[in-house]
């Protein structure tokens, strides 16, 4: 895990107030919310690669915003601030529910990480890395973002201690096939 000196003020708050989202939803006896998409890239990049939101899964969505909103989160409105998300005002990114469980469900649930969150009295869960490279290769391989096989060769180079076995198997399932750990060497 990176040193938490390097990432933005910015993402550390935001990362803080998912903990305690996280920590609520526990205290509830109900699933916390996984960090997924650009917020883990982020995460786990040290914030080299910044996101503009943060984007969660969550199967029980409703139960989450009640949370989001015991916290201040509130959904923008009106013109120009048509949006799926929440906005803190005291934040510079928003939260979004993406899906009720990450990837589809297809990462293997052990390895979502459960982390304690950098300056915070709480914990989160976080897509395991070797996801979130599948992930970016699945995206890249759709056609529909080209540079995200950039971000995957990134987090891979910045991780040597990959579950590679794992990691072929995952780019496998995600690009149909198509691509393989040697595309990341590139």
């Amino acid at each position: 895990m990176p040193d938490p000196l390097p990432w933005r003020p910015e993402f550390l708050a935001a990362l803080r107030l998912l903990a305690r989202v996280s920590e609520a939803m526990a205290a509830r006896g109900l699933p916390r919310p996984v960090l997924v998409g650009g917020g883990a890239v982020e995460f786990y990049t040290g914030s080299a690669v910044m996101t503009g939101d943060i984007d969660v899964t969550s199967p029980v969505q409703p139960e989450l915003e009640e949370e989001l909103q015991r916290l201040g989160f509130v959904r923008p409105s009106g013109p120009g601030k048509a949006t799926r998300g929440w906005v803190h005002p005291d934040l510079g990114l928003g939260f979004e529910v993406v899906g009720s469980s990450p990837m589809g469900g297809t990462p293997d649930p052990v390895r979502i990480r459960l982390i304690n969150a950098p300056g915070a009295d709480g914990a989160l869960r976080i897509l395991s890395l070797e996801d979130m490279i599948a992930d970016r290769m699945g995206q890249y391989a759709s056609g529909t973002a080209p540079d995200l096989l950039a971000q995957a060769r990134q987090l891979a180079d910045l991780y040597p201690e990959l579950d590679l076995a794992y990691l072929e198997q995952r780019i496998r399932t995600e690009t149909l096939g198509d691509h393989g750990i040697e595309d990341l060497r590139g």
